[in-house]
């Protein structure tokens, strides 16, 4: 089978290749770099490439977010890992929550899993529900986007929790255990100030719905 492929379309204005952009830890010709950013269908970095896109676009970082960057960050320098780093406030993942039980477990394993990667909260979305795994200490959820579906939980999953205190819903808990076999707060719903408040000793589910 003959394959057909015109190397140089790329750096065409008009042309309709498709391609992923990645960028590397070496000199950066901005005359390409320009013409490549604006036609990728997707941008990375590979660790110190980081450092080449931070300054080959300075006084305008804001307009050139890579999608992803990746490597061992042993060369991307401390003050471009942290601009990079707080660009992104969540990670939403979509879709998780439907079918296999075994598959929507995995899900919620995963939230557990996250912790140890990264900082950044997790949430799953999927048709009418979102899940989002809390940790310990004090949480204020902010409900009042009008995208609110009518019920809310909090679910000990993983382990019991011995302390919960909460306000902004229905149904609040003062210092209550959420365990399974006793109390798990589900069909809870909110008091309407559009604001929700967690205090958990341990990790802690949130589920809410989500109006379609």
């Amino acid at each position: 089978m003959e394959s057909a492929l015109a190397p140089l379309d790329c750096l065409l204005p008009a042309g309709n290749l498709k391609f992923c952009l990645l960028i590397l830890n070496q000199p950066i010709n901005k005359g390409h770099f320009h013409c490549l950013w604006s036609k990728a269908a997707l941008r990375a970095c590979a660790d110190g490439g980081a450092n080449r896109l931070y300054h080959v676009t300075e006084g305008s970082q804001d307009s050139f977010l890579p999608d992803y960057i990746s490597g061992d960050f042993d060369s991307i320098q401390p003050e471009v890992k942290e601009y990079y780093k707080v660009k992104v406030d969540v990670i939403v993942t979509l879709g998780g929550l439907e079918g296999r039980f075994d598959h929507i477990m995995a899900s919620v394993n995963t939230l557990f899993h996250a912790t140890k990667i990264t900082p950044l909260p997790v949430i799953v979305i999927q048709e009418c529900s979102l899940i989002y795994l809390l940790q310990p200490g004090k949480h204020k959820l902010h409900v009042d986007t009008g995208l609110e579906g009518d019920w809310c939980g909090l679910i000990p999953v993983g382990n019991p929790c011995e302390s919960v205190t909460t306000t902004g819903l229905k149904w609040n808990l003062t210092n209550q255990m959420l365990k399974f076999g006793t109390l798990v707060s589900t069909s809870n719903t909110y008091d309407n100030s559009g604001i929700v408040t967690i205090e958990t000793d341990k990790p802690l589910l949130w589920t809410m719905s989500i109006k379609i």
